[in-house]
């Protein structure tokens, strides 16, 4: 798309998944590329290959994500897209055998993370009078997840933020949307593979009868940026296969 040409976009947790995938598919379209994220080394390494720069981006520090656009703004001038992917997917227990400790980093990366991020992109975007965001949600956004409570509130809340915020700078130039994937094949998803979980049992769980892959949400985060979907407004969307539609 060449309309992404010399724009600037910044990725939180753009060192792996969705997150990479979207980088690599910006880059691709022309866009000049921020990959933020905790693992610096894994950032650098994307950022070499798409053309981009890395900046160390701890969305549980204030002032590191602070720090990290300001570091973007110094390099490109602004940033007109954001894309905010950074997540962690938990334990999987029972709620009341949840550890509190783990509840608490959940959130925090999951809904605090995003929040922190915004807190700092919009006045960049209100400066320029345009900007969009994107933030990554989950279908456990939008319905129950047994076993996963804290990831499934944590994204609960990612979309809630998404609309409230969506409403408050609609008018200003800036549009805000969720994207929402469905079992991806992610180095979280390889995670639980890894740990035993049978490929079958998740497919099982998809009436397409596979895993999505990084590729297809990032070209939807692509579509979301884009003018195509310049009327989309708040907007959670599902791109799992079809588990919500089930």
């Amino acid at each position: 798309m060449t309309e992404f040409a010399d724009r600037v976009v910044f990725i939180t947790g753009g060192a792996s998944g969705i997150g990479a995938a979207s980088a690599r598919a910006f880059a691709a379209c022309g866009a000049r590329v921020v990959i933020g994220d905790v693992q610096h080394a894994l950032a650098q390494s994307v950022a070499h290959e798409v053309g981009g720069f890395a900046v160390a981006c701890n969305v549980r520090d204030d002032a590191e994500v602070a720090a990290a656009v300001a570091r973007a703004v110094d390099r490109y001038g602004t940033i007109d897209i954001a894309i905010n992917a950074a997540g962690i997917g938990g334990a999987e227990v029972r709620t009341a055998d949840y550890p509190v400790d783990t509840w608490d980093a959940v959130v925090d990366v999951n809904l605090n993370g995003v929040f922190r991020a915004m807190r700092h992109q919009l006045p960049v975007m209100l400066a320029a009078g345009r900007g969009v965001i994107v933030n990554v949600a989950s279908v456990a956004g939008l319905g129950g997840f047994p076993r996963h409570s804290a990831y499934a509130a944590s994204k609960h809340g990612v979309i809630g933020l998404t609309r409230s915020a969506a409403l408050e700078y609609a008018r200003k130039g800036i549009r805000i949307n969720a994207l929402c994937p469905g079992f991806t094949l992610t180095p979280m998803v390889q995670g639980m593979l890894d740990a035993g979980l049978p490929v079958e049992e998740l497919t099982a769980r998809v009436p397409a009868g596979r895993l999505g892959t990084a590729e297809e949400m990032a070209d939807t985060v692509l579509y979301l940026c884009s003018t195509a979907s310049a009327f989309m407004v708040g907007h959670a969307l599902a791109v799992d296969g079809g588990i919500v539609a089930a």
